[in-house]
């Protein structure tokens, strides 16, 4: 991991523009966000297709590391069994969940964006772990765990933001305004809370569940190219043809000889609590 300081000027600076992005509770202003995305446009069902598949593992599963949450009582009292562990990598019967799946390429025009996208954060993590949204699309980031969070969002292409949510039951409400596969997000508080949200242009996306699988409904019929992201093992990709009526079919291979690959990633914003320093950290290639 690379580490790169600020002094300690561009180290304020930096405070102030954190601070901007906005404070304990409520969401965003109209101007903090940007505009709201318009109603979405009725698809016609002749016309469209569906893609499904697997995010397939193969091999000796890693073993995951358990997290302490012993400082957080109420958190730990959550999980049974072996209490909480790390969520990198969740493989049940062959199948890897959380892999991002989104059309990259062949997307000539989509319907707007309708509805919020919703990220909770309970018994100290985020739910989802892996988040898709549209560019403009509300997300309502909300505390369901009555002890204070931070989300503190590091993307490179769009703005950043890194709020507080002191107690249950509030939501604060973020945009993302351009595509971009990655956005991490963390909470400072909580070294173990960790969610990551995929931002693209148009609705043509899917996140593989428990079992692997994962289906993106209504495409348009053509020819795409189809990415898998996933946190650990990088990106893959894939060429669909989705036929009007139809179900087309795409899968990945995944296994753990391919962990360590290059994933695409925004750097990491950690600010020195006392010491007037701001680090960026480079996700680990």
């Amino acid at each position: 991991m690379r580490s790169h300081f600020w002094n300690r000027s561009a180290a304020f600076v930096a405070i102030a523009a954190m601070a901007a992005c906005g404070g304990a509770g409520g969401g965003s202003s109209e101007d903090e966000a940007g505009e709201a995305a318009p109603a979405a446009a009725a698809v016609d069902p002749s016309t469209v297709g569906t893609i499904t598949g697997m995010a397939n593992f193969g091999g000796m599963i890693p073993t995951m590391a358990s997290i302490d949450m012993s400082a957080e009582e109420d958190c730990a009292a959550g999980y049974g069994g072996d209490g909480p562990m790390a969520q990198n990598v969740l493989v049940s019967n062959g199948g890897l969940a959380n892999v991002f799946v989104y059309l990259s390429e062949g997307v000539s025009a989509a319907p707007a964006a309708s509805g919020a996208a919703m990220l909770d954060q309970s018994n100290c993590r985020y739910a989802p772990h892996v988040l898709g949204v549209r560019s403009g699309q509300d997300i309502e980031i909300t505390n369901s765990d009555n002890l204070l969070h931070n989300i503190n969002a590091t993307p490179t292409e769009n703005r950043g933001f890194n709020i507080s949510q002191p107690r249950a039951g509030i939501t604060s409400t973020q945009r993302f305004q351009v595509a971009e596969v990655m956005v991490p997000v963390r909470c400072d508080v909580h070294g173990w809370m960790q969610a990551y949200i995929g931002v693209v242009d148009h609705p043509y996306f899917g996140v593989t569940g428990a079992d692997g699988s994962y289906s993106i409904a209504n495409v348009p019929a053509g020819d795409y190219t189809l990415t898998a992201w996933h946190e650990e093992f990088g990106t893959m990709t894939a060429s669909v043809t989705v036929t009007a009526g139809e179900m087309a079919e795409a899968s990945f291979d995944y296994n753990a000889e391919m962990s360590g690959a290059d994933v695409p990633m925004g750097d990491a914003l950690v600010v020195g609590h006392g010491t007037n320093r701001i680090r960026v950290e480079r996700a680990q290639q």
